[in-house]
């Protein structure tokens, strides 16, 4: 299939696939001496994918190409969309070379191994380093991932002579700022954002690829030995976690609204036990067996609520103000009023147990349910 990202405008195309492009044209014109404004990639599922070039500067004497790529994330929500991704590309031909190094001081540990083409790809400003073990990358190389690298060699090793060695650096100003706003931290990768992508593909609003984004936590887990975990769905479990149990960052796994997807996974790699641990207003629907917590999706919280409270409360019109309160925060004042808060909750962290064991079987799970403020509502065991 052919992608024309000069017209199209629903898909987009991954920053692996502007530093692909990047590359690309900055080989072609250290070769051919033109100047491209766009370039025809290829993946490795034989797409095409047409992506335009923002600029292109030259040094002709130390045979250096400077691309910029604008990435574009289609109809996807991105925040990556609109920024420059920034590859460096230096020419070297091996003929010309006495000793084994290239002789420039910004590439002095690129080693030359054969006479076959080669191709060396770094990260620049912006682009994250891996500090801990259970990534695709290993710790202490830069955040650029396999597809990536593979997609930018299998598309310029053909306009090489055998004797030609380059070296690709990729870099992207913004990117030390905007990793703060992902998951890089949390998993190790600092200093900026990773180059990702597996078909250099960005298609809209795409669950799958965000679920996989979560994955990697897990993968950083059992690689430091943690093989008991605490599953949150985001922020507000994090930061009480932290505070309420002596654990490493590496132990909260955030799941954002993924649960059946993240505990398939964790059942998978062989997590031994789970602690659900979070705010009541995402916990609670477990215990209905909503596993994807999306209000866009299922949301039943007053009704859980209501059922739950009926076990306690026998005032119909208390319980139809659980049922029609506008928050769950309005329902914990009701509950707390009542003097079955705990109860309450205790019965339906019992039962996010409950289901979690049955469709689980052979992970340990417990269950902590608590409010904005950090404060336990229910528990189990």
């Amino acid at each position: 299939m052919i992608y024309d990202f000069r017209k199209e405008k629903k898909f987009g195309y991954t920053t692996g696939s502007c530093a692909a492009a990047g590359a690309y044209c900055g080989v072609y014109y250290l070769k051919k001496g033109i100047k491209l404004d766009y370039v025809q990639l290829e993946n490795d599922k034989g797409d095409k994918l047409i992506i335009p070039i923002e600029n292109l500067d030259v040094d002709a004497k130390s045979k250096k190409a400077v691309v910029t790529v604008k990435k574009f994330a289609g109809e996807d929500i991105d925040i990556t969309n609109g920024i420059d991704i920034i590859t460096e590309v230096k020419l070297i031909n091996n003929d010309k070379i006495n000793d084994n190094k290239i002789n420039d001081n910004n590439y002095n540990n690129i080693k030359i191994h054969d006479s076959k083409p080669k191709v060396e790809i770094i990260g620049g400003k912006g682009i994250g380093i891996v500090t801990k073990e259970g990534l695709q990358i290993k710790k202490g190389n830069y955040a650029i991932n396999p597809k990536p690298q593979e997609l930018i060699r299998n598309n310029i090793i053909p306009l090489l002579d055998e004797h030609d060695r380059v070296v690709i650096k990729i870099s992207i100003p913004k990117g030390t700022e905007l990793a703060k706003k992902t998951l890089n931290p949390k998993l190790g990768i600092v200093g900026g954002i990773s180059i990702l992508g597996t078909t250099g593909i960005v298609r809209p609003m795409s669950n799958d690829a965000y679920k996989k984004s979560l994955v990697p936590q897990i993968d950083v887990a059992l690689a430091n030995n943690y093989k008991n975990l605490i599953f949150t769905p985001g922020n507000i479990g994090t930061k009480y976690a932290k505070k309420m149990f002596d654990v490493s960052d590496d132990q909260i796994v955030e799941v954002s609204n993924f649960w059946d997807f993240m505990l398939d996974k964790a059942l998978e790699k062989g997590v031994n036990d789970i602690l659900i641990f979070g705010h009541s207003g995402k916990i609670i629907k477990l215990a209905a067996g909503i596993y994807n917590t999306h209000s866009k999706v299922a949301d039943g919280r007053n009704e859980v609520l209501t059922a739950y409270s009926s076990l306690y409360i026998k005032d119909r019109e208390i319980l139809k103000n659980i049922l029609y309160a506008n928050t769950t925060e309005e329902i914990i004042k009701i509950l707390k009023k009542e003097g079955v808060l705990t109860e309450v909750f205790n019965s339906i962290a019992n039962r996010v147990v409950e289901r979690a064991r049955n469709r689980w079987a052979g992970i340990n799970f417990s269950c902590i349910i608590i409010d904005m403020k950090g404060n336990i509502l229910g528990r189990y065991p």
